[in-house]
This record gives structure tokens, C-alpha cells and sequence, in this order.
């Protein structure tokens, strides 16, 4: 943190029946950060200092089963029913009727959710890494295992206690060349090869990227000390049954003023097209690719993801 930059501070609150760990920074008009996997609140440390020093308040929660916010026992309890309620339970704690949300990786589905569920609460909706797309026609998990088989790692994370204790056993490796794999730098993930794990498909890098600190490793295996694995990974094993409980919204578009920004390298891009964003997002106001750039650009192009976001959120007046 730069010399005067604003503090960010930590506290639980309640979020309807769930203890919520959250880091916020600044005054101002609420932008809520939804993270992805494997990340927590941490993956916003940049946004959340450079957002309060342009006046807003903004709030990064560990989400629902992540490190230092409740997890609940039952697998059902992860749709996105649960997880966009979880959004609107957080502003109403924090005293919001209205917010702007954005989310990366899994946190963009729930916000894009969020925003179409919820028109009323959500000034506008910021999506990293992850377009949206409407519902689909034929449940997701099958389809997957279909076009890309049983080594896509949405299909392997559908065992249960399996890819848990995969993750669980070296939380420092698990880290390192997830993070370093998805990166625009880094030598990308391939399919699970047949009879291996998550982290067979990812290379242990040579060194870490310039992004990529020890210390920002050291900081996400501590905050997965003591929650692990599990929570985070239940939020796939409800794929299917998000389809089936969001069928009122068949092909729905989110209405609310958008912005998409993705990094050019990111492996999600192919198999998750941005192609007619447009179609779905009929107020989306600017689809970004950053060049050079992977999976994670919120960490990887700090200046730039900011930079986006301020112009969007200045745009909504």
C-alpha cells in the first residue's frame, strides 16, 4: 500500500442467517467486489484502495464457504439462489438500498445474477473474466462432459470429497500454479489427464510473475487454513441444479447498465463466448480485452481494471 492510500479495514456482519467476513475501504456510494475461485476479498486489494480514494465505499466479503464467512454443512445450500441473496442480505446490512456489484471468475455469474434478479437494488453490474450467458436449454454439467469430457475440471469437481482433498494436501502448491497457469504469463492448464487431479493439468512454474508476489501466495494459503476447500467447491456442485431452479428465467437479459472486461489470454474465453454480449447485456456500455493478459486481471493489470471501472461508475451519474 502506497503512502497515504486508504486503510482497508475487516469486520464479520450478519448477512441474513450468515456471519460474513468482509474488507472495505472508503465513503461514498457502495460498489460491492465479488471474488472468484480459488481467491477471497484479497483478490480486490488494489481496487479496494484505489475506489475509496475515488469516493466510494467499497466492499470485498469472503463469500458464502470461503475462509472467514460461514459455511454451511448441506451442498444445497451453494445455488445462486443462496449466493445472490447473500449480496442483497450484505448491502442490507451495511444500511444500502442501491449498489453498483461486480465480480470475477465465479463472482461474475452471481453478479450478473444478482442484477438481473434484482433490477431495483443494482445501480450496475461490473463482470471480470466471465461473460454473461443466459440460461441454456439442456442442463450444464452433462453438456460439459460431453463437448470437453470427464478431464474438464467442472465435471471432476462434481465428486464430492475428491478434488477437496486434492487442493487440501499442499495449499501452497495448489496456489502457486493455479494462479501462475491462469495467468497471461503463464503455461495454461489443460484438460485432468485420465486418472490425475485438478493440478495435473497445471504446470509448477519456473517463478512467479511480476503480479504475483510470495506474500500474496502466503496470504491466500493462510485465509485457507482453517475453511479449506470444500465450500468454495460446492459452489460447481450446484451447476445443475442452478438450471433447473432459475427456468422462469429462460434466456433473460440483464437490463441494468454493464461492463464486461476480460483478459485476451484467458482460457475461459474458450469455452464462455463474449461474442454478442450485446444481444444479452442491451445496456452494456464497453466490452474490454486487456492484451497480454489472463485470467485474473483484477491482480495481474491493476491501473487498467481500475481505470474501466472508474469510467463506468462515473458514467452511471
Amino acid at each position: 500500500m502506497t503512502s497515504g492510500a486508504p486503510l482497508i479495514t475487516h469486520r464479520q456482519i450478519q448477512a441474513g442467517s450468515l456471519s460474513m467476513h468482509i474488507a472495505e475501504a472508503g465513503e461514498g456510494p457502495l460498489v460491492v467486489l465479488l471474488h472468484g475461485f480459488p481467491e477471497s476479498w484479497y483478490s480486490w486489494r488494489h481496487q479496494l484502495t484505489a475506489l475509496a480514494s475515488a469516493g466510494f465505499h467499497a466492499v470485498a466479503p469472503d463469500q458464502r464457504g470461503y475462509c472467514q464467512t460461514g459455511a454451511p454443512d448441506d451442498p444445497a445450500q451453494y445455488t445462486i439462489l443462496h449466493l445472490t441473496g447473500d449480496v442483497i442480505a450484505t448491502m442490507d446490512a451495511l444500511g444500502e438500498e442501491r449498489a453498483v456489484v461486480a465480480g470475477h471468475d465465479w463472482g461474475a455469474p452471481v453478479a450478473w445474477h444478482v442484477a438481473m434478479f434484482r433490477p431495483d437494488r443494482i445501480r450496475g453490474v461490473i463482470g471480470l473474466s466471465v461473460p454473461y450467458r443466459p440460461r441454456g436449454s439442456a442442463p450444464p454439467i452433462a453438456t460439459l462432459r460431453q463437448h470437453l469430457g470427464d478431464g474438464f475440471y467442472m465435471v471432476y469437481f462434481q465428486q464430492p470429497g475428491v478434488a477437496d482433498a486434492e487442493l487440501s494436501r499442499d495449499p501452497a502448491a495448489t496456489f502457486r500454479r493455479v494462479l501462475t497457469s491462469l495467468g497471461g504469463e503463464g503455461t495454461p492448464m489443460t484438460l485432468i489427464p485420465r486418472g490425475g487431479g485438478f493440478l495435473d493439468a497445471a504446470a509448477e512454474p519456473d517463478g512467479l510473475p511480476g503480479w504475483l508476489s510470495q506474500q500474496d501466495l502466503d496470504a491466500y494459503v493462510a485465509q485457507y487454513a482453517a475453511a479449506g476447500f470444500t465450500g468454495p467447491l460446492n459452489w460447481y456442485r450446484n451447476l445443475d441444479r442452478n438450471w433447473e431452479l432459475t427456468a422462469a428465467w429462460q434466456h433473460a437479459p440483464v437490463s441494468v447498465p454493464a461492463l464486461f472486461l476480460a483478459g485476451a489470454r484467458d482460457p475461459v474465453l474458450t469455452f464462455v463466448s463474449a461474442d454478442g454480449l450485446e444481444t444479452f447485456l442491451p445496456n452494456l456500455t464497453k466490452s474490454v480485452l486487456l492484451p497480454d493478459a489472463g485470467h485474473w486481471i483484477q491482480q495481474e493489470r491493476p491501473a487498467e481494471v481500475t481505470t474501466a471501472m472508474l469510467d463506468f461508475l462515473a458514467g452511471l451519474g
